[in-house]
């Protein structure tokens, strides 16, 4: 769909978390979506006869590439990047799993402020943009479309994050151009380049924000390299401090509150509407 951003899924080794993500992204997503998987030689035998067989079936418009050697995370997603020419793309990691709507909302998000360059939706793992409890790995949401629904109720004020996170994002294609890409140079890891890049997009004036209307499960949370965080400490020696002051001060109190009480809210009418719907014709005694 021309309308949305094109969603890009490098692949992973985690054979069960490609499969759920592959399905939970083939479920929540518009038909006709681009979605492009790629593979830094790291899918193994299982995990390529998986991509294969939902390429068969899926309802988006994919395709699948594979490097015939690896060349690492970050170098591997600027190759994407570059291939993708300046146009907005959707960045979801491999063991990642979007509930509904998730991608629209990301659109819509960019489409709000034109100073937005990175939206990152809310997630169980999210770090500092975590849900329901801020910088903890929690369960993912057991009941996917009420959690997704809350999301799409909240009046979207797109407040900025540190950086943005690698459990999904949306990025600008104007600003990336604008920002280089990524330092594959400095980083291996998609986690340290993400952040490098949010920095460098805010000196440049651009805004890394929250897409509060969206959310993605994940089962953990992305990690640098070993060394990484000592070059973004070196490069940028405010950024912990920054990640330290939003963590204690937490600006995203109230909109993970608010979006508590519509979950409980939704989760108590949906009760409510399954117990008392009328029996079926027949079933009286």
């Amino acid at each position: 769909m021309s309308d949305l951003p094109i969603v890009l899924l490098p692949l992973a080794a985690d054979e069960d978390a490609l499969d759920a993500c592959l399905a939970a992204l083939d479920a929540a997503t518009p038909a006709g979506t681009s979605v492009w998987l790629a593979d830094d030689a790291q899918a193994g035998p299982r995990g390529i006869a998986l991509v294969e067989r939902w390429l068969q079936r899926t309802r988006l418009q994919a395709e699948y590439t594979r490097r015939a050697h690896p060349i690492g995370q970050a170098a591997h997603l600027q190759e994407m990047l570059q291939a993708c020419a300046g146009t907005d793309v959707v960045v979801l990691a491999a063991d990642a799993c979007p509930l509904p709507g998730w991608l629209q909302q990301l659109a819509a998000c960019l489409a709000r402020d034109p100073a937005i360059a990175t939206a990152t939706p809310w997630c169980n793992a999210g770090e500092a943009a975590g849900w329901p409890r801020l910088g903890e790995v929690c369960a993912p949401p057991s009941d996917p479309a009420t959690t997704a629904q809350a999301c799409a109720s909240l009046a979207p004020q797109h407040p900025e994050l540190p950086a943005a996170i690698t459990h999904a994002v949306a990025l600008r294609g104007s600003a990336l151009l604008r920002a280089g890409g990524l330092d594959t140079a400095s980083f291996g890891s998609w986690y340290a380049a993400l952040i490098d890049l949010s920095l460098r997009l805010s000196g440049l004036g651009w805004r890394n924000v929250l897409c509060e209307t969206a959310f993605v499960a994940r089962g953990g949370e992305g990690a640098a390299l070993p060394g990484e965080l000592d070059v973004l400490a070196a490069r940028w020696p405010a950024w912990h401090a920054r990640l330290a002051g939003f963590l204690m001060h937490d600006p995203l109190r109230q909109p993970r509150e608010r979006l508590a009480d519509l979950h409980a809210q939704l989760h108590a009418r949906h009760q409510h509407e399954l117990f008392s719907a009328p029996a079926p014709a027949g079933d009286a005694a």
